[in-house]
């Protein structure tokens, strides 16, 4: 489907596209996080307030922690019958279109715009807008909505902020840079509900997820003289905890926090799929750890999925971390 040479873009480009256009279709990752929503909410916000038709569109079930955001509600796998075919189709978050899965139509290239923050993007739009050094795709749709002198309404700084919060760790990680508190500070001033985007994404965990927690860290393994720490949950497990696959979020963190590990790993074993989350303290560059499997993400935070059984996962993803200086 994207055969042509890539388009770098610049905020003036993309800004001349989106006032061109008059609907465009708001696409998120599968597993959605904060930040592929919140970025695709927070721009559909903007561009409906210019009288522009919107539509969003997600190939699974929006997570529980994420829908008291605004438009959430309006997301769906489908999209309307009479809806344009010359519509754009926004990509927030996704280093190619296989990340928006198997639901997802086909498409001409000319109708994609790619918003992005990841160090690997594949850069499969007619226009792509990755700025890696950004700390969320959220704050790069920002720079658009500057551009655009759009009025930021509580609405779209609550999904904004929702962005930065998750990709930042509650501005714990190391992406946490001056300029995001103030931007965050901006946002907040915008009428941003900050306690909400707390309770929802960081503190309002259901039993069933401290549960899987438990058995997660109980079966937690560490190795390369506790430099890392791995783990795994599978089907059993979730059926013995009465939990999901949402309720799997935390755990990563939890496993790198340990004093004097460097990198960790978790393995979702559910679903027919093996998934893995790496997380590093810096040192090992687990993007690229990452994409010798296949995956991708951030210096710090990456995943792939695995074809194979969970033995062999465990030493590939192991084998690649060592390629990388563990």
């Amino acid at each position: 489907m994207i055969d042509e040479k890539p388009v770098a873009a610049t905020t003036e480009e993309v800004v001349a596209e989106l006032r061109k256009r008059e609907a465009f279709v708001m696409v998120s990752h599968v597993k959605p996080d904060g930040d592929t929503l919140g970025a695709g909410l927070a721009l559909g916000l903007a561009l409906k307030r210019l009288g522009k038709r919107v539509h969003y569109f997600q190939g699974e079930s929006i997570p529980r922690n994420l829908r008291f955001l605004a438009d959430a509600d309006l997301v769906s796998n489908v999209v309307p019958a009479d809806f344009p075919s010359d519509a754009l189709w926004v990509f927030c978050d996704m280093s190619d279109t296989g990340r928006a899965g198997e639901t997802l139509p086909q498409l001409s290239r000319e109708n994609i715009l790619d918003i992005d923050h990841h160090l690997g993007n594949a850069h499969f739009g007619a226009l792509n807008y990755v700025l890696p050094h950004e700390c969320s795709t959220g704050t790069c749709v920002m720079h658009l909505l500057r551009a655009m002198n759009v009025p930021i309404t509580p609405e779209i700084a609550t999904c904004l902020l929702t962005t930065i919060m998750t990709d930042t760790g509650g501005f714990m990680h190391s992406n946490t840079t001056p300029e995001v508190l103030m931007l965050s500070a901006e946002l907040i001033g915008s009428g941003a509900d900050k306690e909400q985007i707390t309770e929802e994404i960081f503190a309002n965990k259901r039993f069933p997820a401290l549960k899987l927690l438990g058995r997660a860290l109980g079966e937690a393994k560490m190795a390369h003289q506790g430099r890392y720490m791995w783990s795994f949950v599978d089907d059993a497990m979730l059926a013995e905890c009465h939990a999901d696959g949402e309720d799997t979020e935390e755990i990563i963190g939890y496993l790198r926090s340990v004093e004097g590990v460097e990198v960790a790993a978790l393995f979702k074993a559910y679903d027919g799929e093996i998934r893995v989350s790496l997380r590093s303290s810096g040192r090992i560059n687990v993007q690229a750890a990452a994409s010798r499997l296949g995956g991708g993400g951030h210096f710090r935070a990456s995943g792939l999925t695995y074809v194979g059984s969970l033995p062999d996962a465990i030493a590939a993803v192991d084998a690649a971390l060592v390629a990388e200086g563990l």
